[in-house]
């Protein structure tokens, strides 16, 4: 690994400044940054930590605020999250182990922009915008506007997600499944999450280069499958069609 600078400022302008120098990368926990280091697909010159941003808050008043820098594993926990979004905790109990979800971020694992996170497609289904802040400004997307293809995102140069947003469940039902080829807690081959209501919404991922959505299981048949080391193309496809169907039929049977 690369030797490099770490900085932990204090304000979310303080972070920008550092952030607008080139080889800055910004940290939050740190898991698929590190990897990337060691592997030396990454080698920043400065990392700019975000843990002394106070951005690691879970807020509900009506719609549910997720603080970028809030772990994984406090979301999961988080009885608010459990009563009013249950979609989102039955998801993180089998996202990657315990160990990962108790230093991962919520920002970090939306930033990474693997198309096999669970995260993104299940946020979203369920309507969530991102709430991003840069040396431009303030502004807002819709989660999957936040993807532009494999590993990459619309994040503009120095570009920090503050936080999710993510609108109340209410009468909807939702339900995520994913199929994986090894232990429960790997990778998905496919994922699918459905939001049932006046606007039902259905994305799929893992089989795809990012979370996209479809209309119904007619859709399916226009998307680019990738293939991987998950299953192939053809494996996947089937799959998708398969899981489309379970993830329908649990989210109509969802007691909230």
């Amino acid at each position: 690994m690369s030797p490099f600078e770490l900085a932990a400022p204090g304000s979310i302008a303080e972070a920008l400044a550092l952030l607008s120098d080139e080889g800055a990368r910004p940290l939050s926990g740190g898991t698929a940054l590190m990897l990337m280091m060691k592997a030396g697909v990454l080698r920043p010159a400065r990392l700019v930590s975000l843990r002394n941003l106070g951005l690691a808050r879970i807020e509900a008043n009506g719609s549910l605020r997720i603080g970028a820098m809030t772990t994984l594993r406090a979301l999961e926990k988080s009885e608010v999250v459990r009563k009013g979004w249950p979609v989102v905790t039955r998801m993180l109990r089998t996202l990657s182990n315990v160990r990962v979800r108790n230093v991962a971020t919520v920002g970090g694992a939306l930033a990474h922009a693997d198309p096999h996170m669970d995260l993104p497609p299940v946020l979203a289904a369920l309507g969530a915008q991102v709430a991003l802040e840069g040396k431009g400004g303030r502004r807002v997307l819709p989660v999957e506007d936040l993807y532009a293809g494999y590993l990459e995102t619309t994040l503009r140069p120095g570009e920090l997600i503050t936080h999710v947003e993510v609108p109340a469940l209410g009468k909807r039902r939702a339900a995520y499944l994913k199929c994986t080829t090894r232990s429960a807690d790997d990778w998905p081959a496919v994922g699918v999450a459905v939001v049932l209501g006046d606007d039902t919404r259905i994305f799929v991922s893992a089989a795809t280069d990012r979370p996209m959505r479809v209309a119904d299981e007619r859709a399916l048949a226009d998307l680019k499958i990738e293939g991987d080391l998950h299953g192939s193309a053809e494996y996947k496809r089937h799959l998708l069609k398969v899981y489309l169907r379970r993830a329908i039929d649990e989210a109509r049977n969802a007691s909230h």
